[in-house]
């Protein structure tokens, strides 16, 4: 698979409201798209996590046309993995020597899932074949609808109900009373028996936390996700976990196998959720799920993007079975409305088609009128 030319699409959409969250808000919908296309002609998409900060689709477009994407061109490897792998080795110190081994990571992470996309493209299957582990004939994903609040709440769960989903995430962190209005008044509109989750965002300090989970426990989510911020000590996860009733989850925000391999092994966390756009892209992600399941962890891959990212998220959980849950966001989003075809949800579930790669192929003239100069 020698790699041929790297493009890179650097988005920006315009939304009507804000998407809060506890740290911050976007005003837009950015995306950097990445094409990868082999001697032969073959191609695979892949997308960089660039929501924050504010230039971060810019400045991740300037690394992949300046630096990754000129060391992929002229890679000749075997195996779809073999390019993160080349990738991580030629520019460890460099990342270190700049402060950023989240945006190279990143950067990375998108040239891994366009490789894996050519890979499963040129062998005429969908991705989550090529991935998968056995003979299953059919793919089933389980979805929810999240990035509800801090207003609306209900009339947006609600909305999603009608469109087949089953299951809701719900951000919560904010002042005053928001979090238990708005946890309150979407138990009384869902049912005692929606599965609701929780999403804190990094929000508390872990003195704080056990006492604002207990105020929700009594709502029963499903989980909590990320009260407290990711580099916190494992024995502060531990603590909070053994004092807490709701299970916790987290994952977009750890970055390298070893640190996924302690976070499962800590037995803080009952859902893993890596970001195959933040670290790893569909190998490491793939890498982690199928640790996770050997211990006894869901595994929830988190997604937040365009319609690239999404489409590669779903390959990669159905290709490790039934169990789980993939993360669909419920605010508008024109980088994944107009790349991805309505989802067909039914009962709360996805089926993915047969059709080959990650099953997507975005519109280039569509795209063009979202595009910046990075």
């Amino acid at each position: 698979m020698k790699i041929d030319r790297v493009e890179c699409w650097v988005l920006r959409a315009p939304i009507t409201n804000p998407v809060r969250s506890s740290f911050g808000a976007m005003n837009n919908r950015p995306a950097v798209f990445v094409r990868i296309t082999a001697a032969d002609g073959a191609w695979g998409w892949g997308e960089v996590f660039c929501n924050f900060p504010q230039v971060g689709a810019e400045h991740r477009g300037r690394l992949i046309d300046s630096l990754l994407g000129p060391l992929a061109v002229g890679f000749n490897g075997h195996r779809p993995e073999s390019l993160r792998t080349h990738l991580e080795v030629q520019t460890h110190r460099m990342a270190l020597q700049c402060g950023e081994p989240g945006p190279f990571s990143q950067t990375i992470a998108a040239l891994d899932q366009a490789m894996w996309d050519m890979a499963a493209r040129r062998a005429g299957l969908p991705l989550w074949r090529l991935l998968v582990e056995g003979h299953r004939t059919k793919a089933n994903v389980r979805v929810y609808a999240s990035g509800l609040g801090p207003d609306q709440v209900v009339d947006m769960a609600l909305e999603k109900r009608q469109q087949g989903y089953r299951a809701f995430k719900l951000k919560v962190g904010f002042p005053g009373d928001t979090d238990l209005r708005n946890l309150q008044a979407l138990r009384e509109a869902l049912g005692p028996h929606a599965v609701l989750m929780l999403d804190a965002n990094q929000a508390w300090r872990p003195d704080e936390a056990v006492d604002r989970i207990g105020e929700m426990a009594k709502f029963h989510p499903y989980w909590m996700e990320e009260p407290i911020a990711a580099d916190e000590p494992l024995s502060s996860w531990k603590a909070l976990s053994e004092q807490c009733k709701v299970p916790l989850a987290a994952g977009e925000n750890i970055r390298g196998i070893g640190d996924f391999r302690a976070a499962l092994e800590g037995g803080h966390l009952k859902f893993v959720q890596p970001d195959l756009a933040k670290w790893g892209g569909v190998s490491g992600c793939m890498e982690v799920g199928r640790m996770a399941e050997r211990s006894g962890v869901t595994f929830c891959p988190h997604w937040l993007g365009g319609g690239i990212g999404l489409a590669a998220t779903l390959q990669m959980r159905a290709a490790l079975g039934d169990g789980g849950f993939v993360e669909v966001d419920a605010n508008p989003n024109p980088l994944r409305d107009e790349v991805v075809p309505p989802l067909d949800i039914q009962d709360g579930t996805v089926t993915l088609s047969d059709t080959p790669g990650i099953g997507v192929e975005p519109d280039l003239a569509l795209m063009q009128k979202y595009r910046v100069a990075a």
